[in-house]
């Protein structure tokens, strides 16, 4: 009954704004409509759609939705097949009663438990995976020239299996420093140097931020990537065989023997020093199976066309991931991750935005491209095929505009944009929110690399100024303390089935987040000069086009 109602005052809101709101907006007269973004938000995060899980029904649904909205509001289709642009992924799972690891030294083997003592991973590349050689530590696995650091200088590691610390030294700075650790960096280090393999062991540092105990709640998480035209998953490396994460007391013991016991490098590590790397002594055998199996998911594009003859050529890109994380391994009744805030407010915003856009009678100079993405909760997959295939010339894109998660509980004072400091989309977006009477505040959190860990830095990585956006800290009453809410909500609901629309959702939040959102891609749209990364900033001298 309860479904029925909500739905059914969402269809009556709809039928009411669509005839109450038809009006122009202008630069300064962004007029969101928070029933619609209400209607938008109960209807995807509903119990219909299941948690809105990559390659799941519920998603197909909640694409389905925002297409039909997107062509509701006149966007041009803008995917690969009308607005849709399917993405094929390969989905690993990995046999638990597979993974084997042996270490031998001095003529002795021993074996490792699985996973009280290591942790494997499926397989994207093979269902069965075999790795066996002579060890090299190599610190924490980096090579970062730009900051006068190589983990593998003197180090012989052809044919050999790497094993490296988990993170990274402490005086990288963060957001570099996240790009330099990321998983996928290690792998390519591993790789170029001639590895076959590679284990990482946690550390002091890393148990007190993730201990080695909680990672055991994820061991049935499969792994995915998305496949290129030859069938194969990217941002993979066939050279390395296999692999593990090992616990502290496991990893001890492959150092015996060796010139630095794995205490001595924990020392090192200790006194803010990074340790040298070096030769092993034993051998290891890593084994294991996994299942492939071919999904596909969507991602939604829709385009407004500029009115400028020749800067309708650019594109500035809003997106927003559409997905969330399915049903939770529980025994509770309530078992289904709505998603609410996550992401689904982020897309409703996204929604209301491009209505407001469509509606204007003077249209922004640039286009504005309206991407919803899957994946997000895989590892960014969509939004990285995307901006690796992208509908539109990829040189075209010349900003990005994320929304994800924002917290819409309280009247918010002013906006978070992670990664302006980058570009000069500083500048604009702080124009753009003073234009909806919003302050721009720096990154309260630097020591995250947030600027590195949403949709948007697929698009960096392609050499496109971009901007995660969110509402800031600062309340507009004096008795909400905005960090204490955010922190709230991280440890009450994030990833969990209480994500959902009965939570204290505040309109009028909604409402200004929207009109922040209109302002900055009315002003970057708009603006004389593309965006340009900073002189020296190290992602537009990575990725810069």
């Amino acid at each position: 009954m309860i479904r029925k109602l909500l739905v059914g005052s969402a269809v009556a809101t709809m039928a009411f704004a669509a005839t109450a709101h038809n009006h122009n907006s202008t630069e300064n007269e962004f007029n969101p409509d928070t029933q619609r973004i209400k209607s938008h938000l109960f209807f995807l995060a509903d119990d219909l759609l299941e948690g809105r899980d990559t390659g799941s029904r519920g998603h197909e649904i909640a694409s389905l939705y925002i297409a039909t909205e997107f062509a509701k509001y006149g966007l041009k289709p803008a995917g690969t097949d009308g607005y849709m642009q399917s993405v094929p992924f390969r989905k690993a799972n990995l046999v638990q009663e597979s993974p084997t690891f042996t270490y031998t030294y001095n003529g002795e083997t021993l074996s490792f438990d699985y996973p009280k003592e290591y942790l494997a991973g499926p397989s994207l590349l093979s269902t069965e995976s075999h790795v066996k050689g002579e060890l090299v530590f190599v610190g924490y696995g980096i090579v970062a020239d730009e900051l006068s650091h190589n983990d593998y200088k003197g180090l012989d590691v052809e044919g050999k299996i790497v094993v490296t610390l988990a993170g990274k030294p402490s005086d990288f700075p963060s957001e570099e420093g996240a790009h330099f650790a990321s998983g996928y960096q290690k792998q390519k280090y591993a790789v170029e140097n001639g590895a076959i393999g590679m284990i990482t062991i946690t550390t002091p540092k890393n148990e007190k931020v993730r201990p080695y105990q909680s990672r055991l709640n994820y061991i049935h998480t499969p792994r995915m990537a998305w496949l290129d035209e030859e069938g194969q998953p990217a941002n993979s490396f066939p050279q390395l065989k296999g692999g593990a994460y090992m616990s502290e007391g496991a990893a001890r013991t492959l150092f015996e023997g060796a010139e630095k016991s794995l205490d001595d490098v924990y020392a090192v590590l200790e006194a803010d020093k990074v340790p040298t790397g070096f030769a092993l002594k034993g051998t290891v055998d890593i084994s294991k199976k996994s299942t492939h199996d071919t999904i596909t998911s969507p991602n939604v594009v829709g385009v407004l066309e500029g009115s400028d003859p020749k800067l309708k050529n650019e594109y500035v890109v809003f997106s927003a991931h559409s997905d969330h994380i399915g049903f939770a391994k529980t025994v509770k009744k309530d078992n289904i991750n709505n998603g609410a805030m996550d992401n689904a407010s982020g897309t409703s915003v996204m929604l209301e935005t491009a209505r407001l856009f469509s509606e204007m009678a003077t249209k922004p100079k640039r286009s504005i491209l309206f991407v919803s993405v899957t994946g997000e909760e895989k590892g960014l997959l969509g939004a990285d095929y995307f901006a690796r295939n992208p509908t539109v010339p990829s040189t075209a894109m010349v900003a990005n505009v994320n929304l994800d998660m924002p917290i819409l509980t309280y009247e918010f004072a002013d906006v978070i944009a992670f990664g302006a400091n980058h570009s000069d989309l500083q500048k604009s977006v702080e124009k753009a929110a003073a234009n909806a009477d919003i302050a721009l505040s720096p990154d309260p959190w630097p020591e995250q690399a947030l600027f590195t860990r949403s949709d948007h830095y697929a698009f960096v990585k392609q050499g496109v100024p971009a901007v995660f956006v969110v509402p800031g800290l600062k309340s507009k009453d004096p008795n909400v303390d905005g960090s204490k809410v955010f922190g709230q909500f991280l440890s009450t609901h994030y990833h969990k089935p209480s994500d959902d629309i009965h939570q204290p959702f505040n309109w009028k939040a909604a409402e200004t987040f929207t009109k922040v959102n209109a302002q900055i891609g009315w002003t970057l749209a708009n603006q004389k000069d593309k965006p340009m990364w900073n002189d020296g900033d190290f992602f537009g001298n990575t990725f810069g086009q």
